[in-house]
């Protein structure tokens, strides 16, 4: 018979676990029973996963989007944007690490991939499409549903170097989205968690049946999970 693993935890995860429970709390409560957790010695991200009443295979259910939050996401981003020669500068000026046309689909493809977004103009989309083996599987491809694909070069770039977020669901129906850093004051993550929940919820596939925003978590870097009320 296989053997079960048994996954240890640090005890920096024990004492926080005995610290958590499953009490559903207001998103404020849930901010700061976060902060009472013990630190990590790093900068600790902190995270909202959604559970949702979705059919993750239906094509028609698919909840993906982008969002700048209010206070940002305490990272910023490497940018390259695939435009032709007339947006180069606006892609340069907004922040993008480069830019440019089939030169830079040469790069790409012959392993350049130093970089956490790329944007693409419509008119390079057929250029690029040629890359989808390489940037797909790693989250990459320019994509017009998270706004990636776009005539607005420079306000592309500039959003997503400052740390615009992509979220889609997995196939599980479940969003993983990023609001910050555990450093944020208080308001400042309650504002970003707002922001985020009001946004999946406006979301809410027409075709989806039942209870949609099944269940919410809110946690951060190696943390036990704190349940949020979505009622």
């Amino acid at each position: 018979m296989p053997q079960t693993v048994i996954k240890k935890r640090s005890k920096r995860y024990k004492a926080a676990a005995e610290k958590a429970s499953e009490q559903l709390f207001s998103l404020e409560e849930g901010v700061a029973k976060l902060k009472t957790f013990n630190p990590t010695k790093f900068e600790a991200t902190v995270e909202l996963i959604f559970s949702l009443g979705i059919d993750a295979k239906q094509a028609d259910q698919a909840v993906r989007s982008s969002i700048s939050l209010p206070f940002g996401i305490g990272k910023t981003k490497r940018v390259i944007a695939f435009v032709p020669e007339h947006h180069k500068i606006a892609a340069l000026n907004g922040g993008a690490l480069k830019a440019g046309g089939q030169e830079l689909v040469a790069e790409v493809e012959g392993g350049f991939l130093d970089f956490d977004v790329a944007i693409a103009t419509p008119d390079m989309m057929r250029f690029v499409s040629k890359l989808g083996r390489v940037l797909g599987p790693k989250g990459l491809m320019p994509s017009p549903k998270d706004g990636t694909v776009t005539t607005d070069v420079a306000t592309a770039v500039r959003e997503n170097a400052a740390g615009k977020t992509n979220f889609r669901n997995d196939s599980g129906g479940n969003v993983h989205t990023i609001i910050g850093k555990l450093g944020f004051g208080n308001d400042k993550l309650v504002a970003n968690a707002q922001a985020m929940i009001d946004t999946i919820k406006k979301m809410k596939p027409q075709t989806s049946k039942g209870v949609y925003l099944k269940r919410l978590i809110l946690k951060s870097s190696m943390s036990p999970a704190v349940f949020i009320n979505v009622a």
